[in-house]
């Protein structure tokens, strides 16, 4: 996982030892102080976490709002292209052909909308 910089690298449990273990040596009168520095620490770490999350859910929302508008298009397209597609296929091989045609349009958009659910 990617860590912002100024947040630092990911706490570690010998970090945790040594401030209270400083805590032990300096005694109480430091203690706002190491408590404070830690919590800041802590606090930058999360923020760096969460920015990094939100930024992931925002990437994934904006790639899905653009799947269904390309499927939308798709969709009428489709529909456009079906009608002399019909006709065509009506005059050239009766039910059959049509049958085919439109096997082949249902074909092409439940792929486009199945590939993009797989993203």
């Amino acid at each position: 996982m990617a860590v912002d910089p100024s947040a630092g690298e990911p706490i570690k449990a010998e970090e945790v030892e040594a401030v209270l273990s400083t805590r032990g040596e300096l005694g109480s009168s430091w203690e706002p102080e190491l408590a404070a520095s830690f919590a800041d620490r802590i606090e930058r770490l999360v923020d760096a976490r969460v920015s990094e999350r939100t930024q992931e859910i925002a990437r994934r929302r904006s790639d899905d709002a653009g799947h269904g508008g390309r499927q939308m298009v798709l969709g009428i397209v489709s529909l456009g292209t079906g009608i002399p597609i019909t006709a065509i296929a009506a005059t050239q091989a009766d039910l059959p052909g049509m049958l085919v045609a439109w096997a082949g349009i249902v074909g092409v958009n439940v792929a486009h909308a199945v590939a993009g659910r797989r993203r």
